[in-house]
C-alpha cells in the first residue's frame, strides 16, 4: 500500500441539534490508489464528505490535508488545494457542450480575473489552449471523443456519469471524492469507470469513494472504511472486510 499520508482525519464529529451524523470518526487516506468508504443509507458518509469539503463545519476534530489543517478553510480554498469531488447526479451544464463542460471546471483560469483578461491576454490564452488540449485528453479517456460538440444533456445517463468524472479529473485533483460513480448505470459500464480510476490512480491521483456496489468496489479498492451510525466501525483490505463480522452487523444488519 501507498505510504505517504495525504489526507488525516482525527476524532471528526458533525451533529445537527442532537443528531450526530459523524461521530468521533478518524481515518488516514494515503497517496495514490482507490479508497473506499461504505455503509447503509444514514450511515454519516455524505456527512464526512461534505465536511472534508468545506460545505459543513466539524463541530469537533481535525482535518489535514497534505500536513496542513483545513478546519476552517472555506470550500473554494479547499478546492484549490486539490480536494475535488464529484457528484452521485451528475451536476453538468446542459445546454453547454462537452468540451465547455470541462473547461469550467478546471482550476486557475488565468484569465478569470479582470486586469488579467484585459492586459495579459496572451498568458491566458496560451492557457486556454494548453486546457483544451487537456480537456481533450480526458474526453477521449472516458471514450467521449465522438462527443465533443455534443450537448451535455444529449449525453445518456452513463456518458453523463463518465464526463463527471472527466470534470473531476480536469481539476487537477490531489484528492478526488466520489459519490456513487457506478450508480444508475449498468454493471459494465460502472466496471470501466473504476478501471479508469485503477489506471489514473497509478499515475498520482488519489480517489476516495462512496458507493454501494460492493461487488464493484472491493475488485478495485485498496483499502475500506466502514461507517455505522456516524461512527467508523472497522476498516481493511476487502478480502479482509468481507470475513469481518462488523462489516456485515453494520451494513447488512447480520448479527
Amino acid at each position: 500500500m501507498p505510504e505517504e499520508e495525504l489526507l488525516k482525519i482525527e476524532e471528526l464529529s458533525k451533529h445537527f441539534g442532537g443528531v450526530y451524523a459523524v461521530s468521533g470518526v478518524s481515518l488516514d487516506v494515503r497517496k495514490g490508489g482507490i479508497w473506499g468508504l461504505v455503509g447503509p443509507n444514514g450511515s454519516g458518509k455524505s456527512t464526512l464528505f461534505n465536511t472534508i469539503l468545506g460545505l459543513y463545519r466539524p463541530d469537533g476534530g481535525c482535518i489535514y490535508f497534505n500536513g496542513r489543517k483545513i478546519n476552517n478553510l472555506s470550500s473554494h480554498q479547499i478546492y484549490g488545494l486539490g480536494i475535488v469531488n464529484s457528484f452521485q447526479v451528475p451536476r453538468l451544464f446542459f445546454q453547454m457542450s462537452v468540451m465547455d463542460n470541462m473547461l469550467v471546471a478546471a482550476r486557475g483560469h488565468q484569465g478569470d480575473g479582470l486586469f488579467n483578461s484585459l492586459f495579459l491576454r496572451g498568458g491566458w490564452q496560451s492557457q486556454e489552449r494548453e486546457l483544451i488540449d487537456r480537456a481533450l485528453e480526458f474526453i477521449e479517456l472516458v471514450e467521449l471523443g465522438k462527443m465533443v460538440f455534443a450537448l451535455a444533456g444529449e449525453l445518456s445517463g452513463g456518458q453523463r456519469k463518465l464526463l463527471e468524472l472527466a470534470r473531476g479529473l480536469m481539476a487537477k485533483p490531489r484528492l478526488l471524492l466520489l459519490d456513487e460513480p457506478a450508480a444508475g448505470v449498468n454493471p459494465v459500464v460502472g466496471k470501466k469507470i473504476f478501471q479508469k480510476l485503477q489506471t489514473l490512480s497509478k499515475n498520482g491521483t488519489t480517489f476516495f469513494v462512496v458507493e454501494h456496489r460492493l461487488e464493484i468496489l472491493f475488485n478495485f479498492a485498496s483499502w475500506v472504511y466502514v461507517m455505522d451510525r456516524g461512527k467508523m466501525v472497522t476498516q481493511g483490505q476487502p478480502e479482509k472486510i468481507v470475513d469481518d463480522p462488523a462489516f456485515y452487523q453494520a451494513y447488512l444488519g447480520a448479527e
